[in-house]
């Protein structure tokens, strides 16, 4: 699957993002910066903001101030001078482009595996029926599951769902996939699967954000780790940095909570900690 052809540099922009619900701010003046193929891991308590600032990337939740631009062309705005028609056709398009997975899976019941991956193509993308099979056919075996092609959703285990849900967002060929928790509705013997799947996605040189409770699975894939609490980044960087050697008393904090002092990346699945999930 293509990650695209935009340029390495500033691939995607988020700046001084702000959010409030009611009276409740839950993002203070929130910018982060993705090269193209970078993999980020938002990490966080349940409550910090980091869903909500996942979702403002592709403006699923608007923003109440700040901006989101990806390869240089505005996501969305506030101040934006675009008219709303103009905004919403823009904004359909890129999505086309942004590839979003979320915790509970979201797909369609009543369509087979293949159709729940060739009907996206077809009313998106305006694909042909034999692309759309082709693309769907080859995302199903990125992930695994070209053997169920037949199957109906209700027959797969949740694991297998969220790998269809993958699959539907990788058929689209995004140069963006925001995930958003992937695993927290899994059972822990479902999870190893679905983070396999995101390992070679890592390792093909996807760009992805992905909203995790899984530390072990962050250690091995990020190119960076972001730590939010309070709806604000307190800290960011490599993995094997800040998970072992945290510079701020916030991220020690949190770490101790989770009994680690330092974290060891070579943990097996079984012993990989996990924080709360949501968000």
């Amino acid at each position: 699957m293509a990650a695209g052809s935009e340029t390495k540099h500033n691939f995607l922009e988020m700046t001084e993002i702000r959010k409030s619900f009611g009276d409740m701010t839950v993002l203070h003046d929130v910018s982060l910066s993705v090269s193209q193929g970078e993999v980020i891991c938002i990490i966080g308590p349940s409550g910090c903001g980091k869903s909500t600032f996942l979702r403002t990337a592709n403006w699923l939740t608007p923003a109440d101030g700040g901006e989101v631009r990806l390869a240089g062309e505005l996501v969305g705005g506030v101040p934006d001078a675009r008219s709303v028609s103009t905004q919403t056709k823009e904004l359909n398009a890129l999505r086309a482009r942004v590839g979003m997975v979320f915790q509970n899976f979201n797909v369609w019941p009543h369509l087979s595996v293949l159709e729940n991956v060739v009907c996206p193509q077809m009313v998106v993308a305006k694909r042909r029926r034999g692309e759309a099979e082709k693309q769907a056919l080859a995302a199903l075996a990125e992930v695994g599951l070209d053997d169920k092609k037949s199957e109906w959703p209700d027959n797969l285990s949740g694991g297998q769902k969220q790998r269809l849900a993958i699959a539907r967002v990788l058929a689209m060929d995004p140069v963006l996939v925001l995930m958003d928790e992937p695993t927290s509705a899994l059972d822990p013997e479902l999870v190893s699967g679905v983070l396999n799947v995101l390992k070679r996605l890592a390792q093909k040189g996807m760009t992805m954000i992905i909203v995790t409770h899984e530390l072990g699975f962050a250690s091995s894939v990020a190119d960076r780790v972001v730590f939010m609490e309070e709806g604000r980044i307190v800290e960011e960087g490599a993995p094997d940095v800040i998970l072992q050697t945290p510079k701020t008393e916030r991220l020690k904090l949190f770490l101790e909570k989770l009994n680690i002092t330092a974290f060891k990346p070579n943990s097996d699945s079984a012993g990989h900690p996990t924080m709360d999930s949501g968000s």
